[in-house]
């Protein structure tokens, strides 16, 4: 008998059977739907991740106040401020550093006619923009010559722009911090959020020269709240760690053994922990979805074997008429491979469409790959041959004699 045939005959006897077939179809449907849209929320929550570490910009340090000790007396991390200006130049200058980007920040008040906006303010040089990887998107950054004069100029973020000027175009005109008239230099591209959680869009810069004059006061000039450092490339990021270290303890003159007053974050170590646990997220969520493949696997060779019984005279007189034990291994084998198929296909669409309305319901990011349905479809097929071997084994067994006596 020759494949065609075979076919036409597993078909056929899923025809004559169509409530079981249907209902054999129904765990592999569950199951394909589940992996299907469990891998797109997985990948989704992959790519929320890499969009938010890409977002801060690509081989970053933060280097903060560390906590500091005055005779019995220890102050937390970040309370006092030990990083200046100076110490950015410094660091500028090592070998294995890009730029650096010292920031003051604080919240404050913006104005615009009668609309007003709290949020984040934040004092920065030019090379800020450039360690960020963040673009205008109309208008200009400021230059080193609006930080050299402390200009009152201003870079807006995409939802404050908004929240202050609508659909109006802000570039050129005039806000008011703490009552100071600044001018918008332009707005900024859309960030998006930050690993944190926090809208990136949803803020404020001018010069820091500015917001260390006019906006913030500071007791102690030159200092400022923290720097970003952006080695010149991932390569040398751990050369640039050591650097910064050994450099800042001679600035601030850190005896051997004692604790700095400073600390470095290294970014990219941070983002490559997070990437990690994305993607074992992805993973677990796929191997949970996978059970439910199993468990229509396992039912799969429950209904086939119950075939096998309610066929047995049926077997026995294919066998009598020249059919041999390969052809039917063959027909019960493509059985379950057809209900396993086609209930591939069924749901593959259904975890598309569970997945699409995911995404309207939560405003999660569905990522649906070529890959992931080919993995689907390949798992569901692995899991009617193997499910199904046994039954299809069991029914190539039988002695035709037997089987034609059976009742």
């Amino acid at each position: 008998m020759n494949l065609f045939a075979i076919i036409g005959e597993a078909l056929r006897a899923l025809r004559l059977n169509r409530l079981r077939t249907s209902l054999t179809m129904l765990g592999m449907i569950i199951g394909v739907a589940a992996v299907v849209l469990m891998l797109a929320v997985g990948q989704g929550a992959q790519t929320m991740v890499n969009q938010a570490i890409a977002s801060i910009g690509s081989n970053l340090f933060i280097v903060v106040p560390g906590a500091t000790s005055s005779g019995a007396l220890r102050s937390a991390a970040g309370s006092v401020q030990t990083l200046t200006m100076a110490d950015a130049q410094a660091i500028a200058h090592l070998p294995s550093v890009k730029a650096t980007a010292p920031l003051v920040t604080g919240t404050a008040q913006l104005n615009y006619g009668a609309n007003n906006w709290s949020t984040s303010v934040t004092g920065v040089t030019p090379d800020y923009f450039s360690v960020r990887e963040w673009p205008a998107e109309s208008g200009a950054l400021f230059t080193d010559t609006d930080l050299r004069s402390a200009s009152r100029i201003v870079m807006l973020g995409q939802l404050t722009a908004k929240n202050l000027f609508g659909d109006e175009d802000p570039t050129g005109k005039t806000v008011r911090i703490k009552n100071s008239p600044f001018v918008v230099a332009g707005v900024l591209a859309p960030k998006g959020q930050s690993l944190d959680g926090r809208d990136q869009d949803d803020s404020v810069f001018i010069p820091i020269t500015t917001g260390q004059r006019q906006i913030f006061g500071n007791q102690f000039p030159g200092t400022i709240r923290f720097l970003m450092v952006q080695g010149i490339s991932a390569e040398a990021m751990d050369e640039a760690e050591v650097e910064i270290n050994q450099l800042l303890r001679q600035r601030h003159r850190i005896a051997e053994g004692m604790e700095n007053d400073f600390t470095v974050r290294n970014m990219a170590a941070i983002a490559a922990v997070a990437t990690g646990a994305a993607k074992v997220m992805s993973l677990m969520l796929g191997a949970i979805a996978s059970v439910s493949l199993l468990v229509g696997g396992i039912g799969i060779m429950n209904i086939m074997l119950v075939s096998v019984t309610e066929r047995t005279r049926e077997i026995g007189i294919r066998m009598a008429i020249g059919a041999n034990r390969r052809a039917i291994l063959a027909q019960f084998l493509l059985e379950a491979l057809v209900i396993c198929i086609l209930g591939g296909v069924i749901g593959v669409a259904l975890g598309i469409g569970g997945a699409w309305a995911v995404s309207h319901a939560t405003d999660m990011i569905i990522v649906i790959t070529f890959g992931t349905i080919l993995l689907a479809f390949a798992f569901a097929s692995a899991v009617g041959i193997f499910f199904g071997y046994y039954p299809a084994r069991k029914a190539a067994a039988l002695k035709p004699v037997e089987a034609l006596r059976y009742e």
